[in-house]
């Protein structure tokens, strides 16, 4: 029996030799190979991340917040009709450890739009199936730049994701963490771009959705989610009343819950785009960043990416974020100003960022504040102009929530904020296709003519 010990003791010492675990000349005896190597199983099967709250601190173990569906904070967290969320959870990992696991020049060699390629950033639990995210992966081919009219900027075009928006970054998170835990029922609330990108991503994973959405729904989004075969409910009001009946019926029918910010993995997933603007710069990020803002989880997440590259110590300093919001629908924008939030019904065409109350509004502030970014309003008229413009001399047919992105570069420009030198970036979120009401709007309905009165019209050009 000695001799066993002492052999399975040198066999055992030689592997953690190997494996870096501990010196070779490290002095111990059996038991303690024993006790070692139980504590270093243990830690293998804990999660690499933890929850905390954006408000109070406290934190969490991701298999008690996972295995309990706690969306906010036990201690803080509250979601009140017509009010921003508290106790916003948010996914914090060791980034002293990961420094020793990732590179910066294997992270650039990645391809972009595939998140799953480096688990270490995300709260995912096991190994994916790269067949089958390979269903969802998002184009992100490059930073396209344009130069007119005085105008020079880069873009990040989502327009040609899965569903045809942003909100796919945020969806593929939460289905692959849904598939994870066996989940199969999904539900959301939705202006439209949301609501059609869990239905989409669902259809394409096999996952059952239910969408709730406001009355105004533009009619393309209503008929995408209803193409991709979810179960929709229209509810005569408002998207904040669309929000707070999905939360109350998802708890009520045990369904995972994707409402945006309510669902922290929203904001985890959104970070992907911070990654991929960082891989398709090779590593040289633009000074300002261009946000369209509705209920605060894109530029939160976008924060919450870039925040993650300077802990890596990948990126010298953070972007800053310029928060852009359509005039009718500005709390945003109010609440940098006095610290102070009214419930104001919005009133916008820009529906994919029409929210009376952003969910994410003190996180979102946070992002602003910490990038040393901005918040700036702008009216429908100039939004439908910038939509105008920017699909004229781009090509990219945007809607007008991502129209305002050019919009808002264009006031900040002009009011000498933005310094010489400097480089920036547009988010476009949405396409075109998703409202063709704003369009309609620019557009002149074409004259009818026959074959011989074209032919007379030509004759006499």
């Amino acid at each position: 029996m000695a001799i066993k010990t002492r052999c399975l003791n040198l066999v055992v010492r030689r592997i953690i030799h190997i494996y870096g675990l501990l010196p070779l000349d490290a002095f111990f005896n059996f038991p303690f190979i024993c006790v070692f190597l139980f504590i270093h199983n243990f830690k293998s099967i804990m999660s690499h991340y933890t929850y905390r709250c954006f408000q109070c601190d406290k934190t969490y173990a991701a298999e008690k917040v996972e295995k309990e569906l706690m969306y906010l904070c036990p201690a803080c967290g509250s979601a009140n009709r017509n009010q921003p969320l508290t106790g916003v959870l948010l996914i914090d990992y060791d980034f002293e450890s990961l420094k020793k696991k990732l590179s910066r020049e294997a992270f650039l060699k990645q391809r972009a739009g595939r998140f799953w390629f480096t688990p270490e950033l995300y709260p995912l639990q096991k190994p994916v199936n790269n067949s089958l995210m390979d269903r969802i992966a998002l184009p992100a081919t490059g930073l396209p730049k344009f130069s007119f009219d005085g105008n020079d900027f880069s873009v990040l075009d989502d327009t040609g994701n899965p569903t045809l928006s942003y909100k796919d970054r945020a969806t593929s998170l939460v289905v692959a963490k849904a598939i994870e835990m066996g989940i199969t029922e999904i539900a959301a609330a939705s202006t439209g771009n949301a609501g059609s990108s869990l239905a989409g991503i669902s259809a394409r994973l096999g996952i059952r959705s239910h969408i709730f959405v406001p009355q105004n729904i533009p009619l393309g989004k209503r008929i995408q989610i209803q193409s991709f075969g979810a179960a929709i409910y229209i509810i005569k009001g408002s998207y904040d009343d669309a929000f707070d009946l999905s939360l109350e019926i998802s708890n009520q029918k045990k369904w995972y819950n994707r409402n945006t910010a309510y669902n922290p993995l929203t904001i985890e997933g959104k970070k992907s785009s911070a990654f991929d603007i960082f891989i398709l710069s090779q590593g040289k990020v633009p000074d300002n960043i261009f946000v369209p803002v509705g209920d605060g989880v894109i530029i939160a997440g976008i924060y919450r990416g870039f925040e993650d590259l300077l802990k890596l110590g990948w990126i010298e300093k953070l972007p800053k974020l310029i928060a852009l919001q359509a005039k009718g629908s500005d709390a945003v924008c109010r609440y940098m100003k006095d610290k102070s939030f009214a419930f104001i019904e919005a009133k916008t065409l820009a529906d994919s960022i029409s929210a009376g109350a952003p969910r994410n509004l003190f996180h979102a502030a946070h992002a602003i504040e910490q990038s040393g970014g901005d918040a700036i309003a702008i009216s429908d008229e100039d939004i439908l102009v910038a939509q105008k413009t920017m699909v004229q001399k781009t090509g990219i047919l945007v809607e007008p929530s991502c129209a305002i992105a050019f919009a808002g570069y264009q006031q900040y420009k002009a009011s000498g904020k933005l310094k010489s030198g400097e480089t920036s970036l547009l988010m476009l979120t949405g396409n075109g296709l998703k409202d063709t009401n704003s369009l309609a709007k620019w557009n002149d309905t074409p004259e009818i003519l026959s074959y011989g009165e074209w032919k007379d019209y030509f004759s006499k050009a």
